[in-house]
């Protein structure tokens, strides 16, 4: 398994392109994914929040935590294909039978090469 910096290393732009790089290699579409589920209490006290309206902290703190989650994972799955930079990272959310969410952070593994 990759070590905690090599993954911290591993760039990931939101661009199609990685402006001072130039880029060797693709290797191909990467994700990660991160399925979460809420307890009962949090579910209600959220089902409160559509009630009497304001943020749902709970939820936007477990969203937060799943997309930086799914960016690491993101990043792992880039190293195991060789890659140093995923280009074009997307994040995709779905919900799960009303109880889960689902986030992938998605995008193409490269090898980029400081010009």
């Amino acid at each position: 398994m990759a070590s905690e910096n090599a993954i911290d290393q591993v760039i990931v732009s939101t661009m199609n392109d990685l402006p001072g790089y130039e880029i060797t290699q693709t290797l191909g579409e990467v994700f990660g994914l991160v399925v979460r589920a809420r307890n009962a209490f949090a579910n209600f006290g959220a089902s409160l929040r559509t009630v009497f309206g304001g943020e749902a902290k709970g939820y936007t703190q477990l969203l937060t935590d799943s997309r930086n989650q799914a960016i690491e994972r993101l990043r792992l799955a880039a190293l195991e294909r060789g890659g140093n930079a995923v280009l074009a990272m997307r994040f995709d959310c779905n919900e799960i039978a009303g109880l889960m969410s689902e986030i992938a952070a998605y995008g193409t593994a490269v090898i980029a090469r400081r010009k």
